[in-house]
Parts: C-alpha cells; structure tokens; sequence
C-alpha cells in the first residue's frame, strides 16, 4: 500500500504531452537497449558461428572482445551525435540514432557465419557491433536532455529517472525473448540459427521505435534558445576545449559516472556473468533468477528518481556507491553458497598450487584480444580461473621448467603451446584431462560426459583411460551405431587414414569417459537467495543510476548539455563499465581468487565517492533556462 500510495503521488501533476513525451523517449531507449544487450546475452552463439575456425575458449574471448568493441566506440558516438545534437536539435537526432542501431542489430541476424563468408563475417560483425556502439552514444543524451528540457524544475529527477529504467528495461527485453525462443526450440536449433530470431525481431521494435519518435515536438528549451541567438557555433570546442566546462565534464566523469558504470555492470551484467561462468549454473536459470531480480526492482529507478526532487541527487547516487564498496564482497560469496555449494566447499577445502619459473607469469589483461598468454603457467592458471579453482603461485621453479599444478597429492606438468608447437594440443587435452580427474577427487562438482568412439581406437582410447576401468570387449559386446565416413571424419571420429577404404565406421557411446564440465547442482541451487541477493544488487543499480541523468543535464548549460554530459557518461559506461570483465578476469587469474577481480569496481566506486562528496556540487534546484 506504501508503494502504491507513493506511485500515485508522484503521478500528479504531469500532462498529457509530458506524458507522451516521456513514454516515447524511453520506449525508443528501452529498444535501443535490447539491441545492444542481445549480442552480450548470446555471445556463445555468436562466437560458434562467426569465430568457428578458433578453439571454443579463443572463440568466447573474440565474442566478448567484439561486444566490448560496442562499448569501447561509445564515447565517439557521443562527440558525433552530441555536436549534431547541440547544433541541429534534440529530436531529429536521436531519431538517426535509433535507425543505426535498429538496422545494425538487424543485420546480424541476418548475416552469414565465417563458414559461408570466411573472415569477411567477423570483420563485419565488428562493424556492425561498432556501429551499434556509436548509435548508442548519441542516444542516452538525446533522450536523456530531450525529457530534461520538459521536465519542471522540481520534478526532473522524476522524469528523466524514466530514462534510467530504459536499459534495465533492455535487458529485462532481450532476456524474456531469448528464454521465449529457447522454450519454443530445441537446443540444437537455437544453436543453429534460432539465437538469430531475437535480433531479427528488432526490426518490429525499430518500426514502433521510429513511428513514435516521428511525432515528437523538438525541447521547448532548445527552441527557445535557437530563437534568442544562443545556441552554440563549435560544441566540441566550448564544450571541452573551455577549462570552466571541461571542468565539469571531468568532475562528472571521475566524480559519478565511472563509480555509477561499475556498479551498474557490477550488478547486473557481471551478476550473470558470475552466475553463469563462474559458479556454473545453466544459462536458462540464470536468466531467468536475473529477470525476477529486474522485475522486482526497476520501480526503485523511479523511486530514488522522485527521491532526489526531494532530498538531492548527490546523496543517493554516493549513499548506492559507498553500500556496493562495502558489501560487494560478502554479497558475491553469498552467491556462490547458494547457487553451488558444493564448489563452495570445494573451494573452501582444497587449493590448487601453481608453482612456476620467475617471469613465466603473466597478467592476462587483455581488452582487444592482441596478446596471446602461451607460456606454461598461464595455460595452467587460465585453466584453474575457468574452472573457478583458488591457487597460489610459487615462482620457485628453475628457468626454463615448465609450470606445475598442484591439487592434494596429485601434481601435473604444464606446457608451453609455444615451445610445443603440433603438439600443444595433445598436450592441451592430456593437462586438461588430468587437472580435472585431481580436481574430481578433491570434491569439485564435475561431471563427466559420454566419449564417443570409433571401433578402430577402442584399444587405444581403454588404454588411455585407465581410472575409468573400462572392458574393451564388453564394450563390442555392448551398443553400437555406425556413421557414415565422411561424418566422422568430419566428426574427427578417425581420420582418412584410419578409415581407409571403409564406407562407414562402428562408434560406441561411453558413459563416463568423455569431457569434463564443471556444474551446478539444479537441486542445490537455492533459487530464493540468489534473488534475494540480486534484487539487493539491482537496488545498488537503482540508487546510483536513477538520479543521474537528472544531475547531468543539470551541470551543463543548454548550448552545449547534449555534448557535455554525453561525453563522460559514456567513457564512464563504456569504458570503466565496459572494460570490467576483462579487467576483473585478469585481476582474479593474477591472484586465483575468483572473488579478487571485485577490487576493481570497489576501487572505481571508491574514487568516485571520494571525488564526488569532496567537488560534485549537488543541482537540486537547478533553473535550465539559467544555465544558458
């Protein structure tokens, strides 16, 4: 009743134009958005079709450096269109944005995988992923400063906190249509081509999108303005180029947006993250727990927006920085005691000891996915981070040695992929195989599939395989199928050789002797606390993120606010939030401690708490006709 009594309250007063005005900027964003959060949320798919020719961890690093690219372009999407913006009018201008970035995200689903065009495909997945990127740029400020320049003064913190549900509300989008579809279709179809069906279905999104944002009035505010002769001639230059403005613009970078972005990422793309490719449950679930997290609290976006018409901007948007820097971390292990408790204990039981050549360590940073961390103890400390194995490092070893791991009583030899040239991926599968075995016996949750196996490396395949205990001739005497030549071989079942001149090769199905897979328990995942933590999480998003676009547009005068507050906005979002996964991987390899990469957005939020208490002045107040 509490709720609703202050839904209704704030509700008062708005016209029907306001209404309107507001309903189409956010709805437009809320699709741009969707576009935007698809590529992160079927990045695995994508990477299979467009990076297939790599091996599946290289493959998910090219899709991820991909949808970072997105990110990375933002802020030149924000100069580009900020300009246009500040120039021609707020309208017109993000009415551009939204066609780039609706038929950019069209494209791909339409577009070829590497296996019909080669790498032509990639190359043009990255286009299109940057030309998302740049629309984006331009759309947050135009929506952002078009609600603005509505609102009255005492109500824009409400208003533009309608904004701030927009990528939440993306998100939330892109997630419902992708469990609709996986529902709808068997996992080798969305797998296939049924992952292309969400971004196909944007095309319907940017129609709606264009239809209303067609009947929108240009800001009376920046109307005004062109009519008295005050609009700006270089919005570059005056902007960023003039110290009292570029003043502003750093205060807003390093005293909000950056410790907003990490915590927005933090808690909402890094939580799934977390959840899905760390702590190893299904992606269906996840999706779903993260889904009821985002329904639950969105309304907080409007809340502590109406708030700060109340009490001020500044002191939510500090008091949500300095809660995530104190509770990140009792957060996040709470998470993962209750979405896998056996890994948990796992942990808490058994550490894993890479003992290393001085030097032969590196820091794997690595954001647009030139370098290459070949040497023997990256191989085995990237494989213990993907695993969510803790480890120390010991750089004791004699130059020259390759790394070892320790797990109990059990030690394997590493390798360098450099050093082994033809040979690395045999030894990739053998160091894999017998980590994972040690692993298995320490009490790490992991399941191991069925191997399929040609007739012709039975003998072979039982012999390598000895803690399976396997009868080679109660395995002939057992199931069996026969497979056509040319699929096995395409199935690297044999090679031509060894299938010789045979029309068809017998295979049989082991149990138990396959890969490994790190999991999650679906009965042991205790689906109300990890909610409960999200929801807590999302509610941190709410309270940095839903009065800032009021705060921005408020620091800015109206000559130059398009470009002034998109500029820090996005290399905050892009690039302080963009760079977090990346960042935060590098830190917890570094340090094999699954939870050490959340230095970051603690160090991040931390220094803007620090700067924005100390130099951010709060706008509450603020005439926008005054700023002129």
């Amino acid at each position: 009743m509490a709720m609703a009594s202050t839904a209704g309250s704030i509700q008062q007063g708005m016209t029907r134009e306001e209404k309107k005005v507001i309903f189409a900027s956010s709805l437009g964003t809320v699709f741009e958005w969707y576009d935007f959060y698809l590529y992160g949320s079927l990045a695995a798919f994508i990477g299979a079709t467009f990076f297939s020719s790599y091996p599946e961890a290289t493959r998910n690093i090219f899709a991820l450096l991909a949808f970072a690219a997105g990110f990375l372009v933002r802020p030149f999407g924000a100069l580009v269109f900020g300009r246009i913006g500040d120039l021609v009018g707020r309208k017109y201008t993000f009415l551009v944005t939204i066609l780039i970035m609706g038929m950019s995200t069209f494209l791909v689903g339409l577009l070829p995988g590497s296996a019909s065009w080669g790498i032509a495909a990639p190359i043009i997945l990255i286009a299109l992923r940057m030309l998302q990127g740049l629309a984006l740029g331009g759309e947050y400020g135009g929506a952002a400063t078009y609600v603005a320049e509505h609102a009255p003064d005492n109500r824009r913190g409400f208003y533009t906190s309608w904004i701030q549900t927009t990528a939440t509300l993306g998100l939330f989008l892109s997630l419902i249509v992708i469990l609709a579809v996986q529902n709808l279709l068997s996992k080798e179809d969305f797998a296939a081509w049924g992952w292309r069906v969400p971004f196909l279905i944007s095309f319907v999104l940017l129609g709606v999108s264009v239809w209303i944002r067609l009947s929108l009035n240009e800001s009376p505010t920046f109307k005004r303005m062109k009519e008295e002769g005050k609009g700006s001639k270089a919005p570059l230059t005056e902007a960023f180029g003039q110290w009292k403005n570029a003043k502003i613009a750093l205060l807003a970078l390093f005293g909000l947006t950056a410790g907003q972005a990490v915590v927005w990422y933090s808690g909402q793309f890094y939580a799934l993250f977390f959840l899905q490719n760390v702590l190893k449950v299904d992606a269906v679930s996840v999706n779903i727990m993260i889904a009821v997290a985002l329904a639950l609290g969105s309304i907080f976006f409007v809340v502590f927006g109406w708030l700060s018409d109340k009490i001020g901007r500044k002191p939510i948007i500090m008091a949500g920085l300095l809660l995530a820097i104190l509770t990140y971390f009792p957060l996040f292990k709470a998470l993962t005691w209750a979405a896998n408790p056996a890994l948990a204990t796992a942990q808490s039981t058994s550490r894993a000891t890479v003992t290393a050549a001085p030097g032969d360590c590196k820091f794997q940073f690595n954001p647009v996915g030139t370098a290459k961390f070949t040497t023997s103890c990256d191989i085995a400390t990237s494989f213990l981070t993907r695993n969510s194995v803790p480890y120390d490092v010991v750089q004791t070893a004699a130059p020259g040695t390759a790394a070892t791991v320790k797990i109990g009583d059990t030690t394997i030899e590493s390798y360098d992929a450099i050093a082994a040239g033809d040979k690395a991926a045999g030894l990739g599968n053998a160091f894999n195989k017998a980590v994972n075995i040690a692993l298995h016996a320490a009490g790490y949750p992991l399941n191991r599939g069925a191997a399929t196996v040609a007739d012709q490396k039975l003998d072979a395949f039982v012999a390598a395989n000895p803690e399976v205990k396997l009868d080679a001739a109660a395995i002939r005497a057992g199931e069996k199928k026969t497979v056509p030549v040319a699929q096995a071989i395409k199935d690297k079942l044999v090679t031509a050789e060894e299938a010789g001149s045979a029309t068809e090769v017998t295979a049989y199905s082991i149990p138990g002797a396959g890969s490994f897979t790190m999991v999650a328990d679906p009965a042991a995942v205790n689906w109300p606390v990890i909610i409960a933590i999200l929801f807590v999480l999302v509610i941190y998003v709410t309270m940095v993120y839903g009065p800032i676009a009021a705060i921005l547009v408020e620091m800015f005068p109206t000559r130059i606010r398009y470009t002034g507050m998109s500029l820090p906005y996005h290399i905050g979002n892009g690039w302080f939030g963009g760079l977090l996964p990346a960042t935060v991987f590098a830190m917890s390899a570094a340090a094999g401690d699954i939870y050490y990469g959340l230095w970051y957005p603690i160090a991040i939020a931390a220094m803007s708490f620090v700067i924005g208490t100390l130099f951010v002045k709060d706008t509450l107040g603020t005439d926008l006709h005054d700023k002129d």
